[in-house]
């Protein structure tokens, strides 16, 4: 299968259109991690940002990302910086807490047409995972200016001041210059071997057709001509998921989709969702949110819905 045919499955997020219609065409976007995850989950299915790079600052906590076909497992304080357009996965646990910036590419390579480049050869083209304790004693004096460039972005996105875009600019501008200062020593990544990610994106493949149909594990496992146990250890070395929590974690995703941003009942989204039974699609969207639909509409829509 080609790259082009990858990224037809591979949902392709846009903050200000899936998660904040007010910042729609904002080539900034700035929320703290916590947010993020209460809205799509710490546990994060495959997906891509087309034309943002993003960065997740995590303050404290664990975290494992898959980037591509590199997998970095890290402890707060450390950063993650994901290229535009490139499928990435993670899972962050309860108590992990950060920031989560998402920059249009136009912003990284006007950066690198000013000399970028040439002085610190930075491309951003590549997934790279930077741990503080990791670095050294020289290196590590300058993490307090990432994290005081994270605060002084948090501070200007929520606040309205003179000169707010220009600001928020140059706070990005400097952010991605103190990474390249940094990004040589970046943690060690764990590669995954060819044939196992071609099995993976192939049952990616597979979950974003029939997701809606309810396939079971054997119907999967038939189709790619491997055994349970073989797709089950695949998907944890890859994605560090089993394979029905990724099934699951795909209609989930389209569940909280529907619910903010459109006015359909539960009723007509379960049926939507391929469920034949309102009670057991209130259980099972509970189950794995912690809250009811109706909660999860009420608490994100009234933020995140705006009319054409």
């Amino acid at each position: 299968m080609s790259e082009h045919s990858h990224s037809e499955w591979i949902p392709n997020i846009i903050l200000g259109q899936d998660y904040d219609r007010r910042y729609l065409d904002a080539p900034i976007h700035y929320d703290v991690l916590e947010n993020l995850a209460a809205f799509y989950g710490r546990d994060m299915p495959v997906h891509r940002h087309a034309q943002y790079l993003q960065i997740h600052y995590i303050d404290r906590g664990k975290v494992s990302f898959h980037i591509d076909d590199q997998v970095y497992r890290a402890e707060g304080p450390c950063l993650v910086l994901t290229p535009p357009s490139m499928p990435h996965s993670f899972l962050t646990e309860p108590e992990a807490q950060g920031h989560v910036l998402t920059i249009h590419q136009s912003i990284a390579w006007q950066l690198l047409k000013d000399g970028l480049q040439q002085e610190m050869d930075t491309e951003f083209n590549r997934g790279l995972c930077i741990v503080r304790d990791e670095l050294d004693d020289e290196q590590r004096l300058q993490w307090p200016l990432i994290t005081q460039t994270f605060r002084n972005l948090k501070l200007e996105w929520f606040r309205e001041r003179p000169a707010k875009r220009l600001t928020l600019h140059t706070l990005v501008r400097l952010l991605l210059i103190q990474i390249s200062r940094l990004s040589p020593k970046e943690a060690e990544s764990t590669p995954v071997n060819n044939e196992d990610l071609r099995i993976f994106r192939h049952f990616s493949d597979l979950i974003e057709e029939h997701f809606r149909e309810h396939w079971h594990l054997p119907a999967y496992t038939e189709a790619l001509g491997i055994s349970e146990s073989r797709l089950h250890q695949i998907c944890q070395r890859v994605s560090n998921r089993s394979p029905k929590k990724l099934i699951h974690d795909r209609i989930i995703q389209e569940t909280k989709r529907l619910l903010v941003f459109s006015d359909l009942p539960g009723s007509d989204i379960c049926y939507q969702l391929g469920f034949s039974d309102p009670a057991y699609f209130s259980r099972f969207f509970k189950r794995h949110t912690g809250v009811t639909a109706q909660q999860f509409r009420q608490t994100h829509k009234k933020d995140n819905w705006t009319t054409n």
